[in-house]
């Protein structure tokens, strides 16, 4: 790696970079396609994660109602570290879970001006159940109780399958989908949520 003594231009004078939004429930498979679309886009591309700041939190015991606006807070900081790397010139792949409507009014805010493709990842309830069954890092039932909340909105650039699918497909429709028309999803949203 290269060691640098000055900021070259193209690092302070940067455009935006582009952001594929990848939204889906618990266990639908966004790290998994997040990850391939990684292997196969142009250039330099980062994938981060809701989950990522979860992990990195410190533990503590917190009551259900201490802990919840510390949630919170994490996902809006979430939202501003995206925001931030797109800002400063970086392509972004995100993964998350909009299934709540404050979550998403905040994406719609923190990322205005930014060229943001908005895909919808989808998966039966079945499946979904037993891809969280074998994985058994999550808590039972959280895609159950997501899978009615997380695509209600139902305005997307792109809906791919990941049951029909397996990641490389999905990621190959993704990139593919760049390469069309500018997104729209996101500034269609803006004007149904005002």
């Amino acid at each position: 790696m290269p060691i640098a003594h000055e900021l070259t231009p193209e690092a302070t004078n940067p455009e935006p970079g582009r952001v594929i939004l990848l939204n889906g429930t618990s266990s639908s498979g966004k790290s998994s396609i997040a990850a391939e679309l990684l292997t196969t886009l142009d250039g330099p591309w980062y994938h981060l994660a809701v989950d990522h700041c979860h992990r990195i939190r410190s533990r503590h015991p917190w009551t259900e109602n201490e802990f919840l606006p510390i949630f919170q807070r994490t996902l809006l900081g979430f939202h501003r570290m995206v925001a931030g790397m797109a800002a400063a010139g970086n392509d972004v792949v995100v993964d998350h879970i909009l299934s709540e409507d404050w979550r998403l009014t905040d994406c719609l805010e923190v990322f205005a001006g930014l060229d943001l493709y908005y895909i919808g990842i989808h998966c039966s309830l079945p499946e979904l159940e037993r891809r969280e069954a074998d994985r058994g890092d999550r808590t039972t039932g959280l895609a159950a109780l997501q899978y009615p909340l997380v695509h209600r909105h139902g305005v997307y650039d792109l809906e791919v399958d990941s049951e029909k699918h397996d990641p490389t497909t999905c990621a190959t429709k993704i990139r593919t989908r760049l390469t069309q028309s500018p997104p729209t999803a996101f500034p269609t949203l803006r004007k149904s949520f005002g």
